[in-house]
């Protein structure tokens, strides 16, 4: 079975999906529409340019929500309306009350719905639950993601200029939200214990957050999280789950590694980019089971939800 996929925006990850889809055998991208016409013009060799975005919705079976996250319950909307499957980026938005109607909204229609958390097939994030599953880290003392950019948005991202800007953006919604999704997956509901969250334009300008603290605490251990942008140095991506037996972390992204008495091992071979690939073209093999009604990882909009619960509490503070 072949899926009709529809794509709605056209930035950069919206572009690399429309490649993604198109490599892989179980979808079709049949029509794609962005506002921007440049977008689009980049675009019109490889795939039909549709006129509005209610036409991209009518053509397919399945559509990926790609546009900044304002813009996301319109487009869910459309596609709740016409009865089109739906995969959309994360946050669903940024309004905690409007994103519960639209999980309500979604759950009523029983079509086909995900979200793209990156965690839910990556392999680093299912080799890290099986091992867990396997109490190969004993018990779990504590959990730490740790995060910095030195630029922001990163140099691959440089056009969607609204992930810099607090309306919409930062790095807190963009990236910390994976993990956060993974480490609620694997452990449960967190409680948000403290947080602090600074801006560089002071608490009434309009840039995202430069430093981000916060303590989330599960039933049984600490969960902690330090992030920051601007300054010189390395990128950091890194999440370590600390147990009396041992340690794991998904380092720069797609890595993982665990601990030997005095370093870090990598469990994969592959290069960061090779695991990359994996981790998209598993993302669709998971977005085809959840396609023919199958059970599949991909994401809810309900677990997205909660996602968004914690980061829009912490950026609040």
């Amino acid at each position: 079975m072949v899926h009709k996929v529809g794509v709605i925006g056209l930035g950069t990850v919206g572009s690399r999906f429309v490649e993604q889809f198109a490599s892989h055998q179980a979808f079709e991208v049949v029509g794609a529409w962005d506002i921007s016409p440049e977008a689009c013009a980049l675009h019109d060799s490889k795939v039909k340019i549709c006129n509005r975005p209610e036409e991209v919705v009518a053509s397919a079976d399945l559509v990926y929500i790609a546009v900044p996250p304002l813009h996301h319950e319109q487009y869910v909307l459309e596609c709740v309306s016409q009865k089109t499957a739906i995969f959309c980026e994360k946050p669903l938005g940024i309004d905690l009350e409007k994103s519960k109607e639209l999980v309500d909204a979604v759950s009523g229609s029983e079509i086909p719905a995900g979200v793209n958390f990156v965690f839910s097939s990556a392999p680093s994030a299912i080799e890290m639950q099986s091992r867990l599953a396997d109490h190969e880290l004993g018990k779990i003392i504590r959990v730490d993601l740790r995060l910095h950019f030195a630029k922001w948005p990163r140099l691959w991202h440089e056009n969607a200029q609204w992930l810099k800007l607090r309306d919409q953006g930062g790095w807190t919604r963009e990236v910390a939200s994976h993990f956060f999704f993974l480490i609620c997956r694997v452990f449960g509901r967190l409680n948000l214990e403290a947080g602090f969250v600074r801006y560089e334009d002071g608490p009434l300008g309009t840039l995202c957050e430069d430093a981000a603290m916060a303590t989330f605490s599960t039933s049984s251990f600490p969960v902690m999280f330090t992030g920051s942008s601007n300054g010189s140095g390395p990128d950091i991506v890194e999440l370590t789950i600390r147990g009396s037996d041992g340690a794991l972390r998904i380092w720069d992204w797609y890595r993982l590694q665990e601990a030997t008495f005095s370093e870090w091992k990598d469990l994969f071979p592959q290069s960061r980019e090779q695991l990359g690939t994996e981790a998209y073209s598993q993302q669709l093999d998971q977005l085809d089971l959840m396609m023919r009604g199958l059970p599949h990882e991909i994401a809810t909009f309900s677990e997205a939800l909660q996602v968004q619960e914690y980061v829009e509490t912490l950026l609040s503070l």
